[in-house]
């Protein structure tokens, strides 16, 4: 949290978000991409994500392990919007160097 404003920064959001895994590739939702935006104000952290297809059978999963880690990160009385996009489509070229490296993609 940033002493100066009392208040997590993107940096951190994305710190915490690294340890959601999507479960069938096993990888954090960063490296994969899926966190397309991070807002955050005063009172609401805002976050933007989407998941590797519509179809998705975990993302509920993915996005209440997000929930948790984001709970544990910001102070009480902070919101948390969690918003799920599909536009723009998640594409393999949205993840990280890492990932692409971990799945034989680079």
């Amino acid at each position: 949290m940033s002493e100066q404003s009392g208040r997590v920064t993107a940096d951190e959001v994305r710190d915490a978000l690294y340890t959601v895994i999507d479960p069938e590739v096993g990888m954090n939702i960063v490296d994969l991409g899926l966190v397309y935006g991070v807002e955050v104000s005063a009172n609401k952290l805002h976050v933007d994500l989407t998941m590797t297809t519509p179809a998705c059978p975990m993302g509920e999963m993915i996005l209440d392990d997000a929930q948790q880690a984001l709970g544990a990160l910001v102070p009480d009385g902070v919101e948390i919007e969690l918003n799920l996009v599909w536009d723009p489509p998640w594409t393999p070229d949205k993840m990280s160097e890492y990932a692409r490296d971990h799945f034989g993609w680079s």
